[in-house]
C-alpha cells in the first residue's frame, strides 16, 4: 500500500485525549471517531506535522511489527479517517 505523501487536519475536527486512547470531533458534522492507543499514536504524530512515512519508520522503532504490515495499519487508518472528514489528503 503507498502511503499519501502529505496529509491536513481541517479546523473544523477537534481531538482529546482521553486515557490511553484519542477521541476526535467534527464540529460541523458533529461525527465522533474513537482511536485505540496505537491509532492515538499516529495521530499525535499527525498533528505534530509527522509525514506518513515517518510515522511508520518511528512505530516501526517502538513497535514489534513487519514493515509491510505496518504501512498497511497505517494507510488504513488514514483512508478511514479520510472517508470521515476527519483528514484532508493534500
Amino acid at each position: 500500500m503507498q502511503l499519501p505523501e502529505r496529509m491536513t487536519i481541517p479546523a473544523e475536527v477537534m481531538a482529546r485525549q482521553v486515557g490511553e486512547e484519542v477521541v476526535i470531533l467534527d464540529l460541523a458534522s458533529g461525527n465522533y471517531f474513537g482511536l485505540d492507543p496505537v491509532g492515538a499514536r499516529i495521530w499525535r504524530l499527525l498533528t505534530e506535522g509527522k509525514l506518513p512515512t515517518e510515522i511508520r519508520d518511528i512505530l516501526l522503532e517502538e513497535y514489534d511489527v513487519s514493515h509491510e504490515q505496518l504501512e498497511q495499519d497505517i494507510g488504513r487508518l488514514i483512508n478511514e479517517l479520510s472517508a470521515k472528514g476527519l483528514l484532508k489528503l493534500d
